[in-house]
């Protein structure tokens, strides 16, 4: 879906970039390579303007946008405790205010985020305009529309998380209208929720290719709108209704794939637990652009033995880390898991000896983070320190769900980049497991604790299953002491549910860009963020000083330079969110 040689010619989805993204000169004039309305009145050109719309949902508008990434890595992990930045500590520095909580509307990820985003919602709008002038069948009109509204919606939801207080930006929005400047001061979420409804109610099930959104997909971006409300009334029966009949776009019903680490695999992509996925290929012709090139900073600091040669960002926390820890194969969700810290080889060199933690371990610890002594895809055991850049800045961990396999390297990689990092590993933005346990959140809050103990137990059964263990050198025994067992004791206490709810989402999505966004949707930021800093603080100087703050620091600043750009005789549109 992600043909960038096509989006070459097409950049009419460029039209009003990123909202306010652009100089008026700019939006006064057709962009370089724009169709004629000649052109896109066709099935044909409203199917690549379409194209174009799928195009972005990688965050990678014009070009290489670590910061627009939508896996989140930055605004989603590392704001949310599971990583640090890493590397060293002016490589990207504006990434270092953003991990504490200081970070200013001036900072320009947050512009190149906007842009991003706002980009993705130009070429929806831009594809209903040439659809409303093509000569298309009603069949195939109905949906286009459909497919479109999917991403309008998706495109401000992803806003929506971020930022909270957005402008939603329709097709009667243009420059030519001058209406353009549009204000933030209304709540988009019935506007978000209308077009994912219009999209679930009037897409198929069945599409012509796996990348695109179908009517299950939609229904869970509905869902998920609703969970960021709370709505758990209206996403219970939909969530159900997904679990039930959803099937991807090939017709294959939904299920947990069998062995975890296949979500995070170029070879087993598409699987039954993809609902909807960020589409990657290489060696395609698309010199990497096909790719996920927002991932390359985030492979081990080393060209020596070391799967994609740099950067050494995106370092699991050793809070994330010691929340693998079991006791009666059940997490610790008292927290005690930081009294009992799971061993690093923190300060160690990487020629003196170091023996992994022996205690009681979640299997997924393992396919999460990369830790000295276990086994690194097929690299051989991650060896240290000799792949990190520095520890006193990240910690001894290494992020290992975006990493290939060594018997990928130049057959699931882009081979002809300055690094191999390019890959063709998809990124997941909706997951069965997602539906899992949203449908247990909803059963904690307005349903069954009992069903929703069940549908935490559908997620540590595929768990638990050894052949989807990290194994050892050898290949014949586990790389370590993994224990974990499904709740048996029936859950009677809602506090306690919800607890155990929570904590799985944590353990089941760490390192996927989720944990900040989940956190600020039940209203815990505060409370576990200051208790993940009072922690990591005892280990790495990093976040001395830092202190999470409400309402503040619940949503991103709104960036400055599209705040400047939206205003009209000294009066802006755009609303800074508050306390910035």
């Amino acid at each position: 879906m992600k043909n960038k040689i096509i989006i070459g010619m097409l950049l009419a989805g460029g039209i009003a970039v990123g909202l306010y993204a652009c100089k008026k000169s700019f939006l006064s004039r057709d962009p370089i390579g724009q169709l004629g309305d000649a052109d896109v009145a066709t099935k044909k050109g409203v199917e690549e303007l379409l194209i174009g719309a799928y195009a972005v949902l990688d965050g990678n508008y014009n070009g290489f946008n670590w910061q627009a990434s939508c896996t989140n890595w930055v605004y989603g992990s590392i704001a949310g405790g599971d990583a640090h930045k890493g590397s060293n500590a002016g490589d990207q520095a504006d990434i270092n205010p953003i991990e504490r909580y200081e970070a200013l509307s001036t900072n320009d990820f947050f512009n190149v985020k906007w842009k991003a985003v706002y980009d993705g919602v130009a070429r929806t709008n831009n594809v209903l305009k040439a659809l409303a002038k093509a000569d298309v069948s009603d069949a195939d009109r109905g949906r286009i529309r459909a497919e479109t509204r999917f991403l309008r919606g998706f495109y401000h939801l992803e806003a929506k998380k971020m930022w909270n207080n957005i402008p939603y930006v329709d097709e009667t929005v243009d420059y030519v209208a001058n209406n353009y400047k549009v204000a933030n001061t209304e709540d988009a979420w019935p506007k978000i929720e209308a077009d994912l409804k219009a999209a679930y109610d009037s897409l198929p099930a069945i599409m012509a290719q796996v990348g695109r959104a179908n009517k299950w997909a939609a229904a869970a971006f509905l869902a998920k709108a609703y969970m960021f409300e709370k709505k758990y009334a209206e996403a219970k029966p939909l969530l159900e209704s997904i679990m039930a009949n959803g099937t991807n776009p090939k017709g294959v019903k939904y299920a947990l794939a069998a062995r975890y680490q296949d979500n995070y695999n170029a070879d087993t992509k598409n699987g039954p637990e993809s609902i909807f996925a960020v589409q990657a290929s290489v060696n395609d012709g698309g010199q990497g652009n096909n790719s996920n090139p927002d991932q390359i900073l985030n492979f081990p600091y080393s060209d020596k033995g070391a799967p994609g040669g740099c950067c050494g960002f995106f370092q699991p926390t050793q809070e994330l880390v010691n929340s693998f820890r079991t006791a009666g194969g059940l997490p610790l969700l008292d927290g005690t898991y930081n009294a009992n810290p799971v061993k690093s080889d923190m300060g160690i060199a990487a020629d003196k000896p170091f023996t992994p933690d022996a205690g009681p371990l979640d299997p997924r610890l393992d396919w999460t983070v990369g830790r000295r002594g276990i086994p690194y895809l097929d690299w051989g055991a991650h060896p240290g320190i000799s792949w990190i850049r520095d520890q006193s800045n990240g910690g001894p961990y290494s992020p290992k769900k975006n990493v290939y396999y060594k018997s990928q390297e130049k057959v699931l990689t882009d081979g002809s980049s300055w690094t191999n990092g390019l890959t063709a590993i998809n990124y997941i933005l909706i997951r069965y497991a997602d539906v899992i346990l949203w449908a247990a959140e909803c059963e904690v809050e307005i349903g069954s604790l009992e069903k929703a103990r069940e549908y935490v137990n559908l997620i540590r059964e595929r768990a638990a299953n050894t052949n989807g263990w990290v194994k050892n050198a050898a290949g014949n025994a586990p790389a370590a002491n993994y224990v974990i067992n499904e709740y048996a004791t029936p859950w009677t206490d809602k506090n306690a549910a919800r607890k155990a709810v929570h904590f799985e989402r944590k353990l089941e999505f760490g390192m996927e860009g989720h944990r900040f966004f989940d956190l600020v949707r039940w209203g815990e930021a505060s409370s576990t963020l200051n208790a993940y800093i009072a922690y990591e603080t005892t280990i790495m100087s990093l976040l001395k000083g830092v202190k999470f703050t409400e309402p503040k620091n619940t949503y991103y600043p709104i960036p400055q330079r599209q705040i400047d750009l939206s205003a009209t005789n000294g009066v802006s549109a755009l609303k800074q969110n508050p306390d910035y």
